[in-house]
């Protein structure tokens, strides 16, 4: 069976086609900038990476051209269309409606467009990229994987915010969490790698990126994650602030005149690492500062990794103890400085991070620890886009 993944943004679609008999991925690339005159494809295929240019008006102009790269010309890798099994689809806010994945039927689709005010940027464009398919082939079986299911294992006193209760009732403010998908493989994938149960488990995934999350996983059930309405709660991100006081939310827009998009556009995309830095939102650019001798870069660099380790800290409070710390993301997976910076000190939890190995490891699975750690600390890189293929063969068949 091949399956088409689709992630659908405002302005892009990224994708990857998959030969599940071997779970082999086919091809894979993106388009960017949809809607304005200098928007292109990129893919790789064979090792190679290639790019078309092509002005792409909108979603299902976009669909059909991936179609058309993949079924004609140099690069096709299709016959035809018919031999797609199914599309799979990253849905970002499910709310509390969607705690698995699920066939996309109408009645779906209705009930995920009703989540559009808690994700306005991203939902929509998820459903113009399903629409964009069913245009194009009206008979393909399509799934949906949401961002926020895996975290719907959360206790209530764990998602709920201390606000009137009437505004969780009436428009579903509570805590969501996202990089559900990512913290689901990594979580499922470590216990594969080290051989443990994932019901005897206490596992902290530590997804970190320029986007970044970590996640409390109990007996394989999420028990916490530090995202919460929105993916602007948690750690410090690229461009978001992560946690900050509310207060001083409202005392920055009546200092700068803001209103509530010109503080939202300053926590999500003027904050973080590019806010305290002055500079870049890359982890790379942060430690190329501080080898310059750029103290904001320096300062930047320790209220990063200094937030994680609270939330490791927290988290193994959380579970009564933790027995695997789990790093994935861009920046988890490849710089071995995030993870020395969030693991120091907590030997006090049995965690011992074995020097050598950690800066020896980038982008594979490794278990980084000592061999007498308590704790086993590792490496995992995510997967995503496979865990919505699996997800999507298994619903179709």
């Amino acid at each position: 069976m091949k399956i088409l993944v689709l992630n659908c943004g405002s302005s892009s679609i990224k994708y990857a086609l998959y030969n599940m008999d071997d779970q082999s991925v086919i091809t894979s690339g993106g388009i960017e900038k949809i809607g304005l005159p200098d928007s292109f494809i990129k893919f790789k295929l064979n090792g190679e990476k290639h790019q078309i240019d092509r002005p792409i008006e909108e979603h299902t102009a976009g669909v059909q051209f991936i179609f058309e790269v993949l079924t004609s010309g140099p690069h096709a890798v299709l016959g035809s269309l018919e031999e797609l099994g199914a599309v799979g689809h990253r849905m970002v806010h499910g709310g509390e409606k969607f705690n698995k994945s699920v066939l996309l039927t109408p009645e779906v689709m209705k009930a995920f467009a009703a989540c559009n005010d808690l994700a306005p940027l991203h939902n929509p464009a998820n459903i113009k990229g399903v629409n964009a398919v069913s245009a194009l082939l009206p008979n393909l079986p399509q799934v949906g994987v949401f961002d926020t299911a895996f975290h719907q294992t959360m206790p209530d006193y764990a998602y709920m915010y201390a606000l009137p209760y009437e505004l969780y009732k009436e428009y579903g403010v509570r805590r969501y969490g996202f990089h559900g998908t990512s913290h689901r493989y990594v979580s499922q994938r470590v216990c594969e790698y080290l051989g443990i149960k994932a019901e005897n488990s206490r596992i902290i995934t530590c997804h970190i990126g320029n986007g970044a999350s970590i996640a409390a996983i109990k007996n394989g059930k999420c028990v916490d994650t530090s995202m919460g309405l929105t993916p602007l709660e948690g750690l410090i991100m690229g461009t978001r602030s992560g946690d900050i006081d509310a207060g001083a939310v409202t005392f920055i827009m009546d200092k700068l005149g803001l209103d509530t998009k010109g503080i939202s556009n300053l926590l999500n995309k003027q904050s973080g690492l590019a806010g305290v830095s002055g500079g870049s939102s890359d982890f790379r650019d942060i430690l190329a500062g501080i080898a310059n001798g750029n103290d904001r870069a320096r300062l930047a660099k320790e209220m990063y990794t200094y937030r994680i380790k609270k939330y490791i800290g927290e988290y193994a409070a959380a579970m009564g103890g933790v027995d695997v710390i789990l790093f994935t993301g861009g920046a988890g997976e490849n710089q071995w400085e995030v993870r020395e910076g969030a693991t120091n000190g907590l030997e006090f939890m049995g965690v011992k991070v074995d020097v050598t190995k950690n800066r020896a490891c980038r982008a594979t699975e490794a278990v980084i620890s000592t061999d007498d750690s308590k704790v086993t600390v590792c490496v995992i890189p995510t997967d995503e886009e496979l865990m919505i293929a699996l997800d999507t063969k298994a619903l179709v068949g």
